[in-house]
């Protein structure tokens, strides 16, 4: 290798692919954590040891050049190459202390999570957890996260899942609602209903006429991604929302709309990446959850 042909450092290149992938010096800046005049001089430091010019500044935007396009494939695989060094190393570390970053959906996080992470404190106090209460899928592979409580079995071959526990999602509203409008008595009634939607009702709309309904976007007139937020606008006796069994019959006093509607199976798989999947206190983290959530799995209430 020509050592003396490698006139940058990893710090520029970093600059360089956060201005790519955020579309300005500012969005760049504050992705890395950094100030825009610090990232501004990377950036010019870059094209200087290079002797290029990456970016078109001007006051509106900031354009990469042919030049930067180029080079942007390769940049990637260097970024793609850091983050594997830096997942490696992770899983190398034998200490039972540090940060473990876990993700999940609202319900998940508010009500799951809270008796294991105490259990968690306890038996490790080294341990910093971060929570992420999200519907949104966190990338493992890019370190958005270090574990991800997800209702799906993941698909990419680094990633590491166990089933933990399943269930069945129905159709629940408030009493009151169904008081107002008329409890269903048929597949049509349960198709002049009201629901809760989420971001991607089209593929909601698509699942549940699977089933037998005759949904579509009109039935949906109130729509947010966030399960927690759901529930609470069924509580106000604003629609029919989509949820599952073992949350409802613990927490809430929502009524199921349509018993004979066949019921949609929930799995829960808690999921790591591979290697992070060899370091002590991930390690620790992912046991601990796996049986915390499946000890709730098992001792549930039927009602």
């Amino acid at each position: 290798m020509k050592w003396n042909a490698i006139a940058f450092d990893w710090n520029q290149i970093r600059a360089f692919l956060a201005t790519i992938e955020e579309g300005s010096f500012s969005g760049a800046a504050r992705a890395l954590g950094q100030t825009q005049p610090t990232l501004s001089r990377q950036i010019a430091a870059l094209e200087a040891d290079l002797g290029i010019t990456l970016f078109e500044r001007n006051r509106r935007a900031t354009r990469p050049t042919s030049a930067a396009l180029e080079l942007v494939e390769h940049v990637r695989s260097m970024g793609e190459a850091a983050q594997r060094i830096s997942l490696t190393a992770s899983g190398q570390s034998s200490a039972i202390e540090g940060l473990v970053t876990i993700t999940a959906t609202n319900i998940t996080a508010s009500y799951h999570l809270p008796p294991i992470i105490k259990r968690i404190r306890e038996e490790a106090p080294g341990i910093r957890l971060e929570i992420i209460a999200s519907n949104e899928l966190q990338d493992l592979q890019k370190r958005e996260a270090d574990i991800a409580i997800r209702h799906a079995r993941p698909e990419q071959p680094d990633l590491i899942a166990r089933r933990v526990s399943e269930t069945s999602g129905h159709l629940y509203a408030h009493p009151d609602y169904l008081d107002r409008v008329g409890r269903p008595a048929s597949l049509d009634d349960v198709n002049r209903l009201d629901f809760i939607g989420f971001e991607q009702n089209a593929r909601v709309i698509e699942y549940l006429n699977a089933l037998g309904l005759q949904l579509t976007l009109d039935n949906f007139t109130i729509s947010c991604g966030s399960s927690s937020v759901h529930h609470a606008l069924a509580m106000q006796g604003l629609g029919v929302t989509l949820a599952t069994r073992d949350w409802i019959e613990q927490y809430s006093t929502l009524e199921q709309v349509w018993p004979s509607l066949p019921p949609i199976p929930v799995e829960t798989w808690l999921v790591t990446h591979r290697e992070l999947n060899t370091s002590r206190r991930i390690r620790l983290v992912f046991d601990m959850i796996a049986e915390g959530l499946a000890e709730q799995a098992r001792t549930r209430p039927r009602l």
